[in-house]
């Protein structure tokens, strides 16, 4: 029995690693002060469309700290707000499929997930991106929305304030 939880606590672990990959942190915030193990955070990362050149999505999502949090086995809570922008010439690099996921994360040891899905309204040429969480048996009602216009794009909006400034 305890070799059967380590090695669940092993796979867990290495799973919410690997899922972690695809997308770069920016920043933390602190929400919660734990003395002896890591605080509770407010995460801010951001991840490229995997099949849509041009457009970047900035996610921030709440992570639980302390002993449970560190091993992987804290049941994370379902809040997540989302963000994406045009940041290039966006262009398709395969076909696109109505509500297909775009980015998921593994929120807790059973099987619930926070995950990014993408639909396209061709009407008003607009990408929206919504950030939900759900679980085998009860997902969370609470979502966030963005939407990301399709427009020609020029190499002269690239230029940053900084750039302005030299």
């Amino acid at each position: 029995m305890y070799k059967h939880y380590c090695f669940q606590i092993i796979l867990t672990t290495l799973i919410l690693s690997i899922t972690s990959l695809r997308a770069e942190t920016i920043g933390s915030v602190d929400t919660k002060f734990n003395l002896l193990t890591p605080d509770d955070t407010i995460n801010i990362e951001v991840f490229d469309d995997p099949k849509i050149n041009g457009v970047s999505c900035y996610l921030s999502r709440a992570n639980k700290g302390g002993i449970k949090g560190t091993l992987g086995l804290a049941e994370e809570t379902s809040d997540a707000s989302i963000d994406c922008r045009q940041v290039g010439p966006i262009s398709w690099k395969e076909e696109l499929q109505e509500g297909e996921s775009v980015f998921k994360i593994r929120r807790s040891v059973s099987f619930k997930k926070l995950q990014v899905v993408r639909f396209w309204d061709k009407k008003r040429n607009t990408l929206i991106y919504l950030v939900y969480s759900d679980k085998l048996i009860d997902g969370s009602p609470q979502n966030s929305i963005t939407a990301v216009p399709i427009m020609p794009w020029s190499n002269s909006s690239t230029k940053t304030t900084n750039d302005k400034n030299k």
